[in-house]
């Protein structure tokens, strides 16, 4: 089995690389919380010409038809520049459930939209201990509006479009989809990654029109969330990987007692430790992309693996960092803190990394019965 990615996969991971790194520097986080930003218009508008937000779409809703290891090869390039962009939110949540959820006709009407460039989101809870409870703080729907609160949004203070998790008038969950206009309030909160920040939404009888794909709206949600956590994944593997490329050019240039600090192996240690846990990332996160793109029954089993290890390498990563740097490292003109900010985000984003072991946990030992019964 080849995991590697082809070359037409690489082309594209160099024209977004080169396209970031011109537009986007790291430090561009940093201007964005100073100048209360909550993503960079002028990048999303950049990646949108180039056709990312196309990538996954069917060639009927405006898009390109690839498959999701195009977006893949995006979201880890995305991470590596730390990029202040909705592609979480709008590719990787609201159309994963439009294209899982809706009639070909909902997905002509809504998706292209997105492609355009325009902003969507899932006003939903994506964790896996919201269980039966998980209806208790959800907007209501009657059959033509929403009423009522969703809590931390993603991109909710910018979304143009909305897929929100409701309940109907006898409880039942339903996915519904919304324009965001002025019958929604929205309130940003202040976050650990302000540069990626999340709302509260209320609708005022704010018009909606329900899924009509035929499918259960809660089974949807546990799709969604196997799928955007292999696509966060790479986001976290492209952070890691760039913490530890700039750890280990300041351990070049960084001299202690006449010599770089990089020859000493505390600091030796730390650079092994990190390229180790970004190895091992990796190797899941592309048995991840093969699953997802593939659509194989795997996809729990590989998404639980890809975001256990790509939340501990990002997490090791930003910390090892700024302990390369030394005091500095922890100050605000210093990159490292906004890779350990975005680093604790994603971490908590779509369940906490103690609740995707136990998803893994339960698909091996899923695995193993049905092999032990197999051989039986």
């Amino acid at each position: 089995m080849n995991l590697d990615f082809t070359d037409e996969q690489n082309e594209l991971r160099d024209a977004v690389r080169k396209f970031l790194a011109n537009e986007h520097p790291v430090g561009q986080a940093r201007e964005n919380i100073d100048g209360k930003k909550t993503y960079s218009e002028a990048v999303w508008k950049g990646l949108a010409e180039m056709g990312v937000t196309a990538l996954m779409l069917p060639e009927s809703c405006g898009g390109h038809g690839m498959g999701a290891l195009e977006l893949c090869v995006v979201a880890e390039e995305i991470g590596r520049q730390n990029a202040c962009v909705p592609l979480i939110s709008s590719l990787y949540l609201a159309t994963q459930a439009v294209l899982l959820g809706s009639s070909e006709a909902q997905q002509q009407a809504w998706l292209p939209k997105v492609a355009e460039g325009k902003i969507a989101t899932l006003a939903a809870p994506l964790d896996s201990n919201a269980g039966e409870k998980i209806l208790a703080n959800v907007p209501t729907f009657d059959g033509k509006a929403l009423n009522g609160k969703a809590a931390l949004v993603t991109d909710g203070a910018i979304a143009d479009l909305a897929v929100v998790l409701a309940k109907d008038a006898a409880g039942k969950a339903v996915l519904v989809l919304a324009d965001l206009n002025d019958s929604v309030a929205r309130r940003t909160l202040d976050c650990v990654d302000n540069s990626k920040p999340y709302a509260e939404l209320t609708f005022n009888a704010t018009p909606a029109t329900a899924f009509d794909g035929g499918k259960d709206a809660l089974e949807v949600l546990t799709q969604v969330r196997y799928r955007a956590a292999v696509l966060v994944a790479f986001e976290q593997l492209g952070g890691a990987d760039m913490a530890l490329e700039i750890s280990a050019a300041y351990a070049r240039e960084r001299k202690a007692f006449g010599k770089p600090i990089g020859v000493y192996q505390g600091i030796k240690h730390k650079l092994a430790d990190m390229f180790t846990a970004n190895q091992l990332a990796r190797a899941h996160c592309y048995y991840g992309a093969w699953a997802l793109n593939s659509n194989a029954p795997e996809l729990a089993k590989a998404a639980a693996g890809a975001r256990v290890t790509a939340s501990n390498a990002f997490t090791l990563a930003a910390q090892e960092s700024i302990q390369t740097h030394g005091g500095m490292g922890f100050t605000w003109e210093v990159d490292c803190q906004l890779f350990y900010k975005r680093a604790r985000q994603l971490g908590v984003m779509l369940g906490s990394v103690h609740e995707w072991r136990e998803i893994l946990a339960r698909e091996l030992q899923a695995e193993f019965e049905a092999e032990s019964q197999a051989a039986a």
